[in-house]
């Protein structure tokens, strides 16, 4: 094993390293795998890890590349982005190297240098992580992985309907020239499908999985005492954590907690109940001081913006409840996290969440408040659906794997590869 940093190379000197970064020969074999024919040598992956830095699409990178790095030491990875994160992902094996690499994919430079990092890799198969805008005449097949389609569902705001229709059409002209497309969800899949008309079978499911490090049991005295000191937090809260935008629905949340108050004020219960968000700063997000103010709530909510995971798993250790009414995912991963540490979790019964949190939590209509206070207020007071809850949702947690999730990626990628292969020999065939 070696650092990735003893396999960082510059872009255009590919060729100096001691990577077999040559073409192959003619005689080079291929033999099957037990999931169709593959190579016996090495498939050589480009993974465009430029968004590793990124809070949703990051995750995924970092996650995807370690374990790759875990279960595969036969292909050979070029990992075509920024170094420094890369340098957080355990130790890679020599079978791994970086090309530091920063320009972004719509830049006009861009379309050239990263086509030519491809080349100088003999690349067999890129592949981006991300729904990306200029993928025309890339050296090599490609695959691509959907996370969601939010921007199709929920346009950012003053946005024209010229642009629109442009990533619409962008999107689809990528999607339909990949020769795999990875879907995080059944959810995303369908809605992929749906919105560009695209035929499943070249849609495959390869769902998310949690960060390790929400697997490191539950929070200890000094972890309580930690956020006491650290965050000023001796009391029992409610937690949403994730980014604040408006498919996220975190005003229904205030108006849903301040009603919540409301109800236990009467019954003289919790009254010490606050509701923590982590995320964006609140300076970033004045609608939602406006509906703190508005809603009464000004001393019971507090936003905290981002923090570490290592922060993170602690609240969410010792969350009441985790409360993510979002109105769209593509997977979800927050609820996830929070029920792998065994805390209950109320979320929304639309887009990808019900598969993905499966009878683990409580659901609800994202669009009506009230719904969402009564589901908080039972779950709050209800100790057998909590210790229910607790279970059947760190149970859920399990059922999703990085390790499988990589393993599949790595079938696909040789899977791919071999199309190579088998259109050689049909033109090989046809001359002779």
């Amino acid at each position: 094993m070696c650092s990735i940093a003893c396999g960082i190379v510059e872009p255009f000197y590919l060729e100096s390293h001691n990577f077999a970064l040559f073409p192959r020969s003619a005689d080079q074999g291929h033999v099957g795998s037990g999931c169709g024919p593959l190579y016996t040598g090495a498939v050589r992956v480009a993974i465009d890890t430029r968004r590793i830095r990124d809070y949703g699409v990051g995750t995924y990178i970092r996650n995807v590349v370690r374990m790759l790095g875990r279960i595969d030491r036969q292909n050979e990875y070029l990992l075509v982005g920024p170094a420094e994160p890369l340098r957080e992902i355990d130790e890679l094996p020599p079978n791994f190297l970086n090309a530091p690499y920063s320009l972004p994919d719509t830049s006009a430079r861009n379309y050239f240098e990263f086509q030519g990092i491809l080349r100088k890799f003999h690349c067999d198969v890129l592949h981006v992580p991300h729904l990306f805008s200029s993928p025309q005449y890339i050296p090599c097949r490609y695959v691509v992985t959907v996370h969601d389609l939010l921007d199709h569902f929920y346009p950012p705001p003053g946005e024209s309907a010229l642009r629109r229709s442009l990533r619409f059409n962008f999107t689809r002209r990528v999607l339909r020239r990949a020769e795999r497309i990875f879907a995080v969800s059944n959810s995303t899949r369908n809605d992929i499908g749906r919105l560009f008309r695209l035929p499943l079978s070249k849609v495959e499911v390869i769902y998310n999985a949690i960060d390790e490090r929400f697997r490191r049991g539950h929070a200890t005295d000094a972890d309580r005492q930690f956020i006491a000191g650290r965050y000023q937090v001796n009391y029992p809260f409610l937690l949403y954590a994730g980014n604040i935008r408006p498919h996220k629905n975190v005003i229904r949340i205030i108006e849903a907690f301040s009603a919540l108050k409301a109800e236990l004020a009467k019954e003289g219960r919790f009254p010490d109940l606050k509701l923590i968000i982590i995320g964006d700063e609140l300076s970033k997000h004045p609608d939602l001081r406006r509906t703190v103010v508005r809603s009464g709530v000004t001393n019971e909510v507090r936003f905290l913006g981002f923090v570490p995971i290592d922060v993170l798993r602690i609240f969410y250790d010792t969350a009441k409840i985790f409360v993510f009414p979002s109105l769209y995912e593509g997977f979800g991963l927050p609820p996830l996290e929070a029920m792998a540490h065994g805390t209950p979790v109320v979320t929304s019964n639309v887009s990808s969440l019900p598969e993905v949190v499966g009878d683990g939590a409580v659901l609800v209509n994202p669009e009506n408040v009230f719904d969402i206070m009564h589901a908080l207020h039972r779950v709050l007071l209800d100790q057998p659906l909590r210790e229910r809850l607790k279970r059947a949702g760190y149970e859920q947690s399990l059922s999703y794997s990085w390790e499988s999730s990589a393993a599949r990626i790595r079938q696909v990628y040789e899977e791919v590869a071999q199309q190579d292969v088998v259109a050689d020999q049909g033109l090989a065939r046809s001359s002779s």
